[in-house]
């Protein structure tokens, strides 16, 4: 069944080289019950760890049913080790947060099998430990403990069990249990592989080898002739390799996920304090994004505010800190050119003339201190200014230069306070003024507050507040935005015809577009995001970090249980999952945690500081899925070195 031929294996311990084995040459049957005995650094534990796909030689030939193993990747080795090896450690080598009856069930979640529990409570009830198997290992004695190592090595149904001093540690009436179930085993087919320094343990096996100083000195066998039970039936090499692929779904759920869990919460303060830096880096994210969506959509509807499809004409170069070629002139408009626009057609929409200026406005024993701006008829269309009480003044009410208003709500605060100011008369630099409507609030556009305001006609402004008989500017809205290009060259041209403009006087005016204005306030707005959004994601890279960090410590603690579960069937990339599993739970739950305390931070800020902040589901979903793959990117090295770990050295790192 087994064959080594010419084995050698030799370690390097720093400068000293060790050669473990020498030579060796052996064959074992299936049924026999093999003792290895000798010396402590004889080679015993080297020769069983290669006997069970634990070591690989230096040099020589191992087969088994005449297939060369020496050789393999460490994933077929991984699938011998499932269906060949049942192994019983001297230190029992139990997971300590997890029950007996899970610690059995570990081998056939590996292999892929079904029905764990019904198998693991079988094997429990065949060492007679049915009672205890939903006990943690430090409820159980040795002897127990080593019955639920011989339970777990039996589940598979391996062909070898291989005990490394099974009775080292246990007292006299343990070990002659464990020795009765290893006897009964091996009456039942099973080959018995066993390490022992004890030589009365050696007595009861059917085959002793000694070992000195990596040779074999010595082989006896007690019985000449080994019998399978009847039904027992010979393998062959073809179904050693049988192996079902690991069930994803189960090894998830059976295994990766609860040992996460458990690993999590029994360091909770390090679990903690890891995941903290990704919940303040989501909460970060969150909490930015908000307050970034909240003052690009402020600052759009600041900007809808001021008209959509609007051009503004006005006096003076548009070159500021250069030379005119109009050396200084200066185009004044009229209410005549608004009525020029107003009626040219084409391109142009509506049109309003513009004057403004600083006033005192009265009321009562109340005074203010506010700016007058005089507007035609189709101000309130052009930037939506359509009064929420009252009313617009008419065209009528504009050709008489009548004194009629039309309040901002921060007039209105000043003046009125919860008062209705409608039909309520304002002294405005001493004349009498109507109030007839209340415009719309439109908030602050950087240090200047929009609702700061009185309109009145653009007449009554001229020539009965301010003695103007210029126009400051002239509003102009194009029918749509394809047509602003269209509808500032027609405005270009009236007003060089009207005003008889020469070549060197065209830079006298000038027409903004205010699609340009929006359209550079919209990209500050979402540089401003990316940039707040970019800052927070910093948080979650240090968070990242910190759980890379964390999961390398863990490895490194867990250095045996990994050895274990490679001894027990695991492939490399089972441990990748489990580590890559534990690091994506962490930072998904502190990804989860941080969604609450960003949303949280964001309606603070508007509850407290007053900003607009809008938190979006896509920001959520961003930062959920930006946390998830932090966890995996910095998961991803610290599992890699874990699957990439040498099982014997695993075992035996302190």
């Amino acid at each position: 069944m087994i064959e080594l031929k010419n084995v050698s294996k030799t370690y390097q311990m720093g400068d000293i080289t060790v050669q473990a084995l020498r030579d060796v040459s052996l064959k074992i049957e299936q049924g026999e019950f093999l003792a290895i005995i000798g010396a402590s650094g004889s080679g015993k534990s080297t020769l069983m760890h290669i006997l069970g796909f634990l070591d690989r030689p230096d040099t020589g030939a191992y087969t088994v049913f005449g297939e060369d193993v020496a050789k393999l990747k460490d994933d077929k080795l991984a699938i011998l080790r499932s269906n060949v090896a049942g192994f019983v450690f001297q230190q029992f080598f139990l997971l300590p947060r997890t029950s007996a009856l899970e610690n059995v069930e570990l081998p056939l979640i590996y292999a892929g099998k079904k029905g764990l529990k019904a198998k693991a409570h079988e094997k429990l009830e065949q060492v007679e430990l049915e009672q205890r198997e939903n006990h943690t290992p430090n409820e159980l004695s040795g002897g127990q403990q080593q019955r639920v190592a011989i339970a777990r090595a039996l589940v598979n149904d391996p062909l070898v069990i291989f005990a490394d001093e099974p009775t080292g540690n246990l007292d006299s009436k343990s070990k002659e249990e464990i020795m009765a179930i290893l006897e009964d085993l091996n009456k039942k087919g099973k080959t018995i592989v066993m390490v022992t320094h004890e030589k009365e343990m050696a007595e009861r096996a059917k085959r002793i080898i000694t070992v000195f100083d990596g040779k074999i000195v010595s082989d006896i066998k007690k019985v000449k002739k080994i019998t399978l039970p009847d039904g027992e039936r010979k393998l062959n090499a073809a179904e050693l390799f049988a192996r079902k692929k690991t069930n994803f779904w189960s090894a998830l759920l059976m295994d990766h996920l609860p040992q996460a869990l458990k690993s999590i919460f029994s360091h909770k303060m390090r679990s903690v304090l890891s995941m903290l830096g990704i919940l303040i880096g989501v909460g970060a994210v969150i909490a930015m994004l908000a307050l970034g969506k909240g003052a690009q959509q402020s600052m759009e509807a600041r900007l809808a505010s001021l008209g959509s499809n609007l051009l503004m004409v006005l006096p003076g170069s548009s070159n500021v800190g250069g030379v005119s070629l109009g050396a200084g002139a200066v185009t004044r408009f009229t209410l005549s050119d608004a009525e020029a626009l107003g009626k040219a057609g084409g391109s142009i929409k509506a049109v309003s003339p513009t004057v403004s200026g600083r006033v005192q406005v009265v009321f009562e024993n109340k005074n203010w201190s506010t700016r007058v701006q005089g507007v035609g008829v189709l101000y309130s269309e052009i930037r939506a200014a359509k009064p929420d009480f009252g009313r617009f003044f008419t065209e009528e009410e504009v050709k008489a230069r009548t004194k009629v208003a039309v309040v901002g709500t921060t007039v209105v605060s000043q003046l009125f306070g919860n008062t209705d100011p409608i039909g309520r008369t304002i002294k405005i630099n001493r004349n009498n003024f109507n109030i007839i409507g209340v415009l719309p609030q439109k908030g602050s556009t950087g240090f200047q507050d929009q609702d700061d305001i009185v309109v009145v006609p653009v007449t009554t402004a001229m020539y009965r507040l301010l003695g103007k008989v210029y126009v400051d500017s002239i509003d102009v809205e194009a029918l749509n935005l394809d047509a602003m290009a269209d509808a500032s060259e027609q405005i270009r041209q009236i007003i060089i015809a009207k005003h008889d403009l020469k070549q060197n006087e065209l830079d006298s005016f000038q027409i903004r577009n205010m699609e340009d204005i929006q359209n550079t306030m919209k990209s500050m707005t979402n540089t401003m995001s990316m940039l707040l959004g970019s800052i927070a994601a910093i948080s979650l890279l240090v968070g990242g970090i910190g759980i890379m960090n964390i999961m390398l410590v863990s490895v490194t603690e867990r250095t045996k249980e990994i050895g274990l579960r490679k001894a027990i069937g695991a492939q490399e990339k089972d441990i990748m999952l489990q580590f890559l599993i534990e690091a994506i739970v962490m930072t998904f739950g502190g990804g989860i945690i941080g969604i609450v305390v960003g949303v949280f931070i964001a309606l603070a800020m508007s509850a407290f500081a007053g900003w607009t902040v809008v938190v979006t589901s896509w920001s959520i979903i961003l930062s959920t899925l930006f946390s998830a793959s932090i966890g995996l990117i910095f998961g991803l090295f610290p599992a890699r070195k874990a699957a990439k770990l040498n099982p014997i050295e695993a075992l035996r790192f302190e």
